[in-house]
């Protein structure tokens, strides 16, 4: 659920903190007052698309924070393979929008709008007169179905998810052996000629070659290479005149002076250190010199090892490592081609199997869902009963379709709220007010298996009145027994059924600005009175207390 909305320099708001409760939170305010604000946030915290419209004038960039609380969903696997630190059961979802740029973090990591989409879905289902959600999209309406019925035939769904997985690698690996069938015997004889000729050079790595050159360089200027660097041995370390004996002169003559003046006592060291490295070098000179040979068999074997490489990098690729990749693309291809036309008959047997199989518990789950549908059906209508349509119809339509990644069924809800009108599908109802019974009606029916947080409603009672009224407060106080609620509202009956009751007035003096305020006692009162009677007077005190007593 959302547990807290921070907000800074948004639309006409400088800064604001709103804490949501678990269960209904209503927002009032006079018309123009700029309720829409919050639930406006809310919904863009979670967008793609976002203007540099909502930053406040004069103001760099706007910052819409949100703090969410998680606990019906493991999400620990999908954040590490994204990267994201899990700070537990709270996640910390940030929109920063400027004027060039829009980015979200969650938990301090940018991310996506790939993934936030996927953040979204879980967290946050939001219907107004300008959206349609998740119960208005045909594609949700199996899924919806399918999570109210999953005691029931949902370990069928998920064995038959399972065996439809392996029908779809077993004809994936069919068209592979049919098509390596067609492949003629010469097509093979080349290609393992190709992958020996690879394997028999022994490609020791990727770098060889390199490897090679620099030790052949080393043995074309072998005598050279030993000449120099007995020179520069006996120049160092000879018997007469050397550097070492230079030092050495240099290094008493210094020690004695240090005996007469502490202050050379450093100089001395860091001759004694020269002389030590002096040494060092030039045992090492004497060492790699007497060690080094023209070794003209191993100059050979180099040469006619860099010709055989060089072969193959021409065949096969520039360089060593595009010589390995070609191996193993040609050694897959070979494996690949080298099934036999038994392969091909037992793979044909397997899917044949395998779609017989899945036509029989597909068959299972599809007498399951229409039975389904038409028990959610009447239950639904009976809501929309219950929430002042009389005259609606409501069917769960279950028809046949080819075998899929979800069965043999398509689901799709259907509606008429006029008795001289067809049923038509949920997403073509025009009225906003009967739109949002409908979807309250759904939501009350779907609510135990419907695994999304927060639920937001902008204006619900949007053409409703009286005993219409009290049947939606009802109906969402029921609803916020299982999801956070929010919603926007000029109903006093329903704004009275609040956990929280947040209060937006907008005050102009220098600048307009908008503020929030959380309702208690005899403020909550007198906003409810204000609600029912347009102004605060004795009878609408008393409408008001006797609301939030019922």
């Amino acid at each position: 659920m959302i547990k807290q909305l921070k907000l800074k320099d948004y639309i006409l708001i400088d800064e604001l903190e709103a804490n949501f409760h678990s269960g209904l939170n209503v927002i009032t305010g006079e018309t123009g007052a700029g309720k829409s604000i919050l639930i406006s946030a809310i919904d863009l915290a979670f967008s793609s698309r976002v203007s540099k419209d909502v930053i406040k004038n004069g103001c760099d960039k706007a910052v819409i924070e949100l703090l969410i609380e998680n606990t019906k969903h493991n999400l620990s696997g999908l954040f590490e393979e994204n990267g994201i630190d899990n700070f537990g059961s709270e996640i910390v979802l940030t929109k920063e929008i400027t004027q060039n740029s829009v980015r979200t973090r969650l938990n301090g990591t940018l991310i996506n709008q790939d993934f936030l989409k996927q953040i979204k879905s879980l967290f946050l289902d939001i219907h107004s007169q300008h959206q349609t959600y998740v119960f208005m999209q045909p594609k949700h309406h199996i899924t919806l179905l399918d999570n109210y019925a999953k005691d029931v035939y949902g370990s069928k769904l998920e064995e038959y998810k399972s065996v439809y997985k392996k029908y779809v690698d077993t004809k994936n690996l069919l068209e592979q052996a049919k098509n390596s069938a067609d492949n003629t015997e010469s097509q093979i004889e080349f290609l393992q000629f190709q992958v020996n000729e690879i394997e028999e050079a022994e490609i020791q790595s990727a770098n060889e070659d390199e490897e090679l050159e620099q030790e052949l360089e080393v043995l074309a200027n072998a005598e050279k290479l030993k000449e120099l660097t007995g020179q520069a041995y006996w120049a160092i370390s000879g018997d007469d005149g050397s550097i070492l004996e230079a030092f050495g002169k240099i290094k008493q003559n210094v020690s004695k002076a240090s005996g007469m003046d502490q202050k050379l006592e450093e100089l001395e060291q860091r001759l004694i250190d020269v002389v030590e490295n002096l040494h060092d070098i030039g045992a090492e000179l004497r060492d790699y010199s007497q060690n080094l040979d023209n070794d003209t068999e191993r100059l050979n074997e180099i040469q006619e090892r860099l010709y055989l490489l060089d072969k193959l990098k021409r065949k096969y690729g520039g360089t060593l490592e595009e010589v390995l990749k070609t191996h193993d693309k040609l050694a897959d291809e070979l494996s690949g081609i080298e099934f036999s036309s038994k392969n091909v008959e037992a793979l044909e047997a397997e899917v044949e199997a395998l779609h017989s199989q899945l036509v029989e518990i597909a068959s299972l789950i599809s007498e399951n869902r229409k039975n389904y549908a038409k028990v959610l059906s009447v239950y639904i209508q009976e809501k929309l009963e219950k929430l002042e349509l009389p005259k609606a119809r409501f069917e769960i339509a279950v028809t046949d379709k080819e075998l899929g990644s979800d069965g043999c069924d398509n689901v799709e809800f259907l509606i008429s709220t006029n008795v001289s009108e067809d049923l038509r599908p949920l997403a073509k109802v025009a009225s906003g007010g009967e739109i949002s019974r409908v979807m309250l009606a759904i939501k009350s029916i779907f609510a135990q298996s419907d695994d999304i947080d927060t639920v937001i409603f902008d204006e619900i009672d949007t053409g409703i009145s009286g005993k219409a009224s009290q049947s939606v407060a009802d109906e969402i106080k029921e609803l916020a027994k299982f999801h956070q609620i929010i919603l926007i509202t000029h109903q006093p009956i329903i704004a009275s059924k609040a956990d929280k009751h947040f209060y937006v007035r907008k005050s102009q003096s220098d600048e307009t600005k908008v503020e929030v305020y959380v309702l208690t006692g005899d403020n909550k009162v007198k906003a409810l009175a204000e609600l029912a009677g347009g102004e605060i007077n004795e009878q609408s005190i008393e409408f008001a207390k006797s609301l939030i007593e019922a």
